[in-house]
């Protein structure tokens, strides 16, 4: 299956990571001796469940080597076309394309065993989107000063990770509500809100199960949904603020030097 790793995000004057970036492409922020898109896409290319890298949002004189095929597919202006146009190159390349993995080029501290395991599960199921979700103790165990936001549901708190399995013909709808959900995905509750305001209130009473927000979710965007339990902390640690810039960059330099 091929992986999509999206990568058109630059730092606004206003934003917590400018004084890093100074306008050019967070993808390419400097950790532990190579960019940090280069750490994801090592981990998915080891990966044999993966045949080709879609990169979209970064130029196509970005220096990107890799053992496997990669595709620089431009900048389309937000995400949610990033996506789609993505998602349209690889029906194009294999119309019988069936799965594809969407990664965050900001999550550098992913391994290949998570990949290989999120593979072997999107291959295994029949649903349309897969979304992890991280418990809060599986992520502070790991990254204690992340200060990730977490939801809070009936069973426990959970972040989500940046890591999702999809149907291409699933990503390449024209369906208007994906890109008001994607716009929100800072904000749970916002989601939430576009989902239909009972959800919106189940949540905030903490009512709700992450078992009936897949149902709910599923039935709101007419997809086979799934939400799954995820153990790798790694898969939802993003880089959007300095300290967490910090934490991976000293993670990272552990790994690089055998420490770990």
């Amino acid at each position: 299956m091929d992986a999509i790793i999206t990568a058109g995000g630059s730092p606004q004057p206003n934003e917590p990571l400018y004084p890093f970036t100074q306008g050019g492409y967070k993808a390419m922020l400097e950790i532990a001796g190579k960019p940090m898109i280069r750490w994801v896409m090592d981990a998915i290319a080891a990966s044999p469940y993966i045949d080709r890298l879609l990169v979209v949002g970064l130029p196509s004189a970005a220096d990107l080597p890799c053992s496997k095929p990669v595709v620089l597919l431009e900048n389309q202006g937000d995400m949610t076309n990033n996506i789609r146009y993505a998602a349209t190159e690889i029906m194009a390349h294999n119309p019988q394309a069936e799965h594809c993995i969407l990664f965050a080029s900001d999550t550098p501290t992913i391994t290949t065993e998570m990949v290989d395991w999120m593979a072997q599960i999107i291959l295994a199921s029949d649903a349309e989107v897969i979304y992890p979700a991280i418990a809060r103790s599986v992520m502070e165990t790991r990254f204690p000063n992340s200060k990730r936001s977490y939801t809070l549901f009936k069973d426990t708190e959970y972040c989500g990770a940046d890591i999702i399995g999809l149907r291409p013909q699933v990503a390449n709808s024209n369906n208007p509500l994906w890109e008001k959900l994607t716009a929100a995905r800072k904000s749970t509750l916002r989601q939430a809100a576009l989902l239909g305001y009972d959800t919106l209130f189940l949540l905030m009473l903490r009512r709700l199960s992450i078992a009936e927000a897949e149902v709910m979710i599923s039935r709101r965007l007419n997809v086979r949904g799934r939400v799954l339990i995820c153990p790798y902390a790694e898969m939802g640690m993003d880089v959007d603020k300095p300290h967490q810039l910090e934490i991976v960059r000293a993670d990272l330099a552990a790994r690089a030097e055998g420490r770990v």
